[in-house]
């Protein structure tokens, strides 16, 4: 590749960076004269890249809206982080059933590195290890999470085909507030127009979606990602525990987040430090129970069971355990 080219193409690469590029500024990184740069634009524009001259004390030139994409050029440490953030999302389970695309993406981008650079990213991966294994996750489709976020984005009532986790089919209306990724799922939160309450669905789980003539405005209060964390505490499941727990908030909230217990906080009328212990009211509802006596145990602060008498005995057989294992030479 001649030298002039080489400069060419690193000109859109500064370009795609984004904002105005002052023409000192293009010619310092360029290593060229105003001129110089002036004609590598007019090379750019011949290819039909769409560079726009910006007038005036700040001017200079960006990219404008084109018909199509321009060839794209990343630096090592971009085309890095794309494949890396490629990785994770498949890892974690956030990807769209069009799954293939992120392939592909990756391969296209794996194909076209540098060999140094493809041994900087097989170090990498090498080296890397997770926590937990990939996500088994079923996947929302494109499409559907695409009319989703433009029903958030505009205010737009939706219409969408549910099926519930006992296998119930319906359709529902819906004014989205927002979606969220939570834990390796995808979730749209919002209110049904209907009865008036929070609705939250799991978007793998929405066989359709459309958008219905009208708005809405947008709420007040907590924000999506709370709406659903919090919703995850209160839902319908077999057990409805009950505790009063002797510490601060934040105590609590250090085994019991959000996502899982509710917390009754005092009031602030009650002029309360919250950094003050005190007896809290926690509420949870769990299909099992097994995994609360070593987190109650692991909070290590005082606590009264108040329901469901299954967990009293949970407790103590748990604590039984520990003494006896305790107990052996």
């Amino acid at each position: 590749m001649s030298r002039p080219t080489g400069r060419v193409l690193t000109l859109l690469g500064l370009l795609q960076s984004g904002g105005i590029r002052t023409v000192a500024e293009l010619a310092d990184r360029l290593g060229v004269d105003g001129r110089t740069v002036r004609r590598y634009v007019d090379h750019l524009i011949d290819l039909d890249v769409p560079v726009e001259a910006v007038r005036g004390r700040y001017g200079g030139y960006r990219l404008g809206p084109g018909y199509r994409l321009p060839p794209l050029m990343l630096s090592d440490d971009e085309a890095l982080a794309v494949l890396l953030g490629l990785i994770a999302g498949r890892r974690s389970g956030l990807t769209t059933t069009a799954g293939t695309a992120g392939e592909t993406a990756a391969a296209k981008i794996r194909r076209v590195l540098p060999e140094r650079v493809a041994r900087r990213l097989d170090t990498i991966l090498e080296s890397l290890a997770f926590t937990a294994s990939p996500g088994d996750f079923a996947a929302p489709d494109a499409a559907i999470l695409l009319t989703l976020a433009d029903a958030v984005r505009h205010r737009r009532p939706l219409s969408v085909r549910y099926t519930d986790r006992d296998g119930r089919r319906s359709e529902r209306g819906l004014h989205p507030y927002g979606i969220v990724a939570h834990s390796g799922r995808w979730y749209v939160t919002g209110t049904d127009p209907e009865i008036g309450e929070d609705r939250t669905f799991r978007l793998d789980r929405i066989a359709d979606a459309r958008t219905l003539p009208g708005s809405f405005e947008a709420p007040v209060g907590p924000g999506p990602a709370q709406r659903v964390v919090s919703g995850f505490a209160t839902a319908e499941y077999r057990h409805h525990v009950t505790l009063r727990i002797h510490g601060t908030v934040e105590q609590i909230r250090a085994r019991l987040p959000a996502s899982v217990a509710s917390v009754q906080e005092p009031a602030p009328a009650d002029g309360a430090d919250p950094e003050t212990e005190r007896w809290l009211r926690v509420e949870l509802r769990a299909e099992r129970l097994d995994w609360l006596p070593p987190l109650l145990a692991s909070l290590d602060r005082p606590f009264v069971i108040e329901r469901p008498d299954e967990l009293r005995g949970l407790v103590i057989a748990f604590a039984d355990r520990l003494a006896s294992h305790a107990g052996q030479a």
